[in-house]
């Protein structure tokens, strides 16, 4: 069963047994949560699934496509799926919840 609550310390712990920059912390159906906290820079590619980014803290700025915006903690971010996106200048101190989210696109 899908937990209740996640809390950010616990998936902030997870980091350390990480070797990568995110956390999966459930995975149920079509829905995904992870924590993601890219170090220097964000080497992602597109996704097959809608997503929303949740700023937990930092600032930066985050391409998605051709578009650019500046964001801060607090701020929420969506991505379509298969829309070519990342985060660009951003703090030492990144952290973002991403939930995916819907069937996957091929």
């Amino acid at each position: 069963m899908t937990p209740l609550k996640f809390a950010l310390k616990d998936a902030a712990e997870a980091f350390g047994d990480a070797s990568d920059d995110f956390v999966t912390l459930m995975h149920e159906d079509t829905t995904r949560l992870l924590l993601f906290a890219p170090r220097g820079e964000d080497t992602q590619t597109p996704h097959t699934q809608d997503e929303f980014y949740l700023v937990v803290s930092g600032h930066g700025q985050f391409r998605r496509g051709d578009e650019v915006v500046d964001f801060a903690t607090g701020d929420v971010l969506f991505v379509p799926a298969k829309v070519v996106h990342r985060f660009e200048n951003f703090s030492d101190d990144l952290s973002v919840w991403v939930i995916f989210f819907g069937p996957r696109k091929t």
